[in-house]
């Protein structure tokens, strides 16, 4: 080798190091968008549930994945925006939950996957063809809202048996699958008399629990809504001032101070929504990936709320907690 071809084979050696090594660096990560309904704070124990499903299948933020999440600060009316700013990153794949944002994403692409987290029922609300076949660019994880609804009243019922006049909750702009009608009709088993506050948003909250004592209410059902599960800490301290024994579909108001809960849990159906994002990112498409539905279901209870209340809730109810608060 002569001086020349030591030199230029140096050269080009010495170059293509760095070279390498900023290709490494620089090489895309998959993207996720992940889209919560509640404030950063709220919201964070569903993106920490969904980060570690991926750190269980190996991923490491930052290196293997990348994390784009907004916040809807459980403003509905804010969701469109937030799903335009999150779709402008060009996201491999979309996490998100409740109607009104898989609504918007589903209406804002046709291409990016779109992982639901979340839903009561994706068939009845138009977004997926069947749960075994979704077809388009939705798939995830989905709860039987109407037949919890009806088993939460029943347990209501267990719990305070000289109940007879129950407010409901509602959040009118959650959706078709919301569960008042399958409240109606236990309703009427159980031989209870409904009293209904729809609400639209925050401004609502408070005349409809003003509405509730006008209307001599002695419980009260919170139907699930990804805005009233957002506000959470207004509703039950709203329900405690009122002196309202309620039931409601997630732990965390209990964790708060409501009286009990029965439903899925929602963190665990975060952490499992990664299992999708994995599926989809090794080249799954969402049209084949069946809709996966929760398995557990938890009743707990909190007896300082009972005792706050000056209830005592029996013996009968209490065997079938998963989870009592003291």
């Amino acid at each position: 080798m002569n001086r020349r071809t030591f030199l230029c084979g140096l050269t080009l050696g010495t170059l293509s190091a760095p070279l390498a090594a900023e290709a490494q660096q620089t090489k895309a990560v998959p993207r996720v968008a992940f889209l919560g309904n509640g404030s950063a704070s709220l919201s964070g124990p569903a993106l920490d549930a969904f980060r570690v499903g991926l750190r269980e299948l190996g991923y490491i933020e930052g290196q293997s994945i990348a994390i784009e999440s907004r916040f809807a600060d459980g403003k509905p009316e804010r969701v469109q925006g937030l799903v335009h700013d999150l779709l402008a990153l060009a996201p491999d794949v979309v996490v998100a939950a409740g109607p009104q944002a898989l609504r918007a994403f589903k209406q804002a692409t046709v291409s990016v996957p779109i992982v639901m987290a979340i839903i009561s029922d994706p068939v009845e609300e138009g977004l997926v063809a069947s749960l075994a076949h979704p077809g388009g660019n939705l798939t995830g994880l989905a709860f039987q809202n109407q037949e919890l609804t009806m088993k939460r009243l029943e347990l209501l019922k267990e719990a305070i048996p000289k109940v007879s006049r129950v407010a409901v909750l509602w959040d009118s702009t959650f959706g078709v699958t919301s569960g008042y009608k399958q409240a109606e009709t236990a309703a009427r088993a159980l031989q209870l008399r409904l009293q209904l506050l729809a609400i639209r948003g925050s401004a609502d909250l408070e005349s409809a629990f003003n509405s509730a004592t006008t209307g001599r209410a002695e419980a009260l059902l919170v139907l699930a809504s990804p805005f009233l599960y957002a506000n959470r800490q207004t509703v039950v301290e709203s329900a405690a001032r009122r002196h309202l024994p309620a039931t409601y579909e997630a732990k965390t108001f209990v964790e708060i101070g409501g009286l009990m809960s029965y439903g899925p849990s929602f963190p665990d159906m975060y952490r499992r929504a990664a299992a999708y994002v994995d599926k989809i990112l090794k080249g799954a498409k969402p049209a084949d990936l069946p809709i996966e539905q929760p398995t557990k279901f938890e009743l707990v209870i909190n007896l300082k709320a009972a005792k706050a209340l000056g209830l005592t809730i029996p013996q009968s109810v209490l065997v079938q907690a998963d989870e009592i608060i003291q």
